[in-house]
């Protein structure tokens, strides 16, 4: 029996993503963070974001007063995926293509209005500012 997998997203298949259908939607002067996937930080991968994103992006290795694997400071982290999670899981899921699916109509569901956390981002921001980046428990 041969079992098919889906491709491995390489360093050169993630600078293909990037180019081709994130960066052209973002707006000018973005900070651009990225989490700590090895694909994420080939050469080529590095380079385009030193180039596209000069000192505004954030991620493994790079120096920058924003600490790229503090959850408590990455939105998708502290609110979106706890928010995907609560509705995926607010009825039964029955198969994993039923998982898919909930993944995909919660995802197509989520409006401008459900991303408005900047005023928790500040806030997370002040503490973090007010502690010089100690370690700290959130709620």
């Amino acid at each position: 029996m041969t079992q098919h997998h889906a491709p491995t997203v390489t360093s050169n298949i993630y600078l293909d993503m990037l180019q081709l259908y994130a960066v052209p939607q973002f707006p000018e002067g973005a900070i651009f963070q990225q989490d700590v996937a090895s694909p994420h930080y080939g050469n080529i991968v590095r380079e385009f974001l030193n180039t596209t994103f000069p000192q505004r992006w954030i991620g493994r290795g790079v120096v920058t007063a924003w600490p790229s694997r503090s959850p408590h400071l990455t939105p998708l982290d502290f609110y979106l995926w706890g928010y995907v999670k609560q509705h995926v899981y607010s009825e039964r899921i029955n198969d994993i293509n039923h998982l898919k699916q909930r993944i995909t109509d919660v995802i197509h569901s989520v409006t401008p209005d459900v991303l408005t956390v900047w005023e928790e981002l500040d806030y997370r921001l002040d503490v973090c500012r007010a502690t010089n980046g100690a370690h700290i428990e959130l709620r």
